[in-house]
């Protein structure tokens, strides 16, 4: 009995990080997008995300940019390639949503387009 608690134990263990791994995929900022107060430039960027619905947290980073976590809203639907959506504020290109292969993340800004 107690090989087998081990077994399962050590099995359920090693599905955690497969589990954590499908939560974060790496997208490619065409243009500088502004997240928050922090300016990310065009390139790879390492997005993390844990949570459902509208109680997600997003983590993005970037190499020389410190991490970025924010609240978003994730939303399950089917897109054929990932993208970045973004809304021009002030001349500032803001991040709006990401859209992976199965999950549509869209952020919660907190200021307004005039802001």
């Amino acid at each position: 009995m107690k090989s087998f608690l081990r077994l399962a134990l050590i099995a359920g263990l090693a599905v955690v990080p497969a589990y954590a791994a499908k939560n974060s995929e790496t997208v490619n900022f065409p243009s500088a997008v502004k997240v928050g107060s922090t300016q990310f430039a065009p390139g790879s960027v390492t997005v993390t995300w844990n949570g459902t619905g509208s109680t997600a947290q997003l983590t993005l980073a970037q190499k020389g940019v410190s991490p970025v976590t924010v609240p978003v809203k994730l939303v399950e639907e089917k897109h054929d390639r990932p993208s970045v959506v973004t809304d021009t504020r002030t001349g500032v290109p803001v991040l709006e949503s990401i859209e992976l292969k199965h999950v549509t993340i869209s952020v919660e800004n907190t200021t307004s387009a005039g802001q």
